[in-house]
């Protein structure tokens, strides 16, 4: 059990679907952990130390936080069906950059058009949640205010997707679906999952409306649930198999053995300590100790997250 995929998440997460559709096109099979949509989460930072975003991966005692990370994690640890980001020449790795402009530029519109339409109805309990988590107010009127101009961006924005699929290409990247179709399919799902009637933003868009229907029939892979209590202890009866890793040409001097604290660099910025066990140009991963859980090694991705001396 300790190296099966374990995967915290909850039904309406954007991030979450990102990956959920990656498991889908890699046919795998995991065990979903349902976690709360709002704080408090003691049985989700117990394994990562404080980090509260969803999702978040476990296999064993390792614990990948971040949905770039756990795709990654995810494609190194089942190369057989790696995914392909595209079948151009040169166009290796380019899912990632995609997923950086639709985890940010995309899904900013998406949660104005979403929340400006229902905002008179979200609960007060969410609408502080979310404060604390970005720091700054959940202003409703302001996003009603904000849908218009925040509808010319999603449609700028989809404009673009439709054109790359105007050749008749399946999929973003030719016949396979990779990384690319999973970045930018979840806010459309995210869109017209929680505000249906702000899914007029895509009308018009044929090609990616097909292709849309498309990535939505690749399903999720095969799921089992499993309590929040059993990945916990499965946690505690593992070992992490994260080994030590120097990068050379570390720019910060950051080495093993080092204290350290991870957080990210736009919001969530909650602080997570720890001892450096590895770093590469695309990942951090450090070693903490907790009561409920014992020793994990938790992991983040570079892009996006800031690493400072402990």
């Amino acid at each position: 059990m300790s190296d099966e995929i374990i995967f915290h998440h909850y039904g309406v997460s954007p991030f979450s679907e990102k990956v959920r559709v990656v498991m889908g096109i890699k046919g795998l099979r995991w065990h979903a952990v349902e976690q709360p949509v709002i704080m408090p989460k003691p049985d989700l930072v117990c394994l990562t130390g404080g980090y509260r975003k969803i999702p978040v991966l476990q296999i064993g005692a390792d614990i990948y936080c971040d949905s770039q990370m756990i795709i990654r994690e995810l494609d190194r640890r089942f190369p057989d069906s790696a995914l392909p980001d595209g079948e151009l020449p040169g166009a290796t790795g380019l899912g990632y950059p995609l997923g950086f402009w639709t985890d940010r530029e995309v899904f900013q519109a998406a949660v104005a058009i979403i929340f400006g339409g229902i905002g008179d109805h979200v609960d007060e309990s969410f609408k502080k949640d979310r404060e604390a988590l970005t720091g700054r107010p959940f202003d409703t009127e302001q996003m009603k205010q904000a849908v218009p101009l925040m509808t010319e961006q999603m449609r700028a924005h989809m404009g673009m997707l439709d054109a790359q699929l105007a050749d008749g290409r399946a999929f973003l990247g030719g016949d396979r679906p990779g990384l690319a179709d999973a970045s930018a399919y979840y806010n459309i799902w995210f869109v017209r999952t929680v505000n249906p009637a702000g899914g007029s933003v895509f009308d018009g868009f044929t090609h990616l409306t097909a292709w849309e229907a498309r990535v939505k029939a690749l399903g999720h892979g095969t799921r089992a649930e499993m309590s929040t209590d059993d990945a916990i202890a499965i946690a505690k009866a593992a070992a992490s198999t994260t080994p030590e890793q120097a990068d050379p040409n570390e720019p910060n001097g950051l080495k093993p053995g080092m204290a350290v604290q991870v957080m990210a660099d736009d919001y969530g910025r909650d602080p997570i300590a720890g001892t450096l066990v590895m770093s590469s140009p695309t990942e951090i991963a450090i070693r903490r100790q907790d009561d409920r859980v014992g020793e994990v090694v938790v992991h983040f991705p570079r892009a996006g997250f800031w690493v400072l001396p402990g």
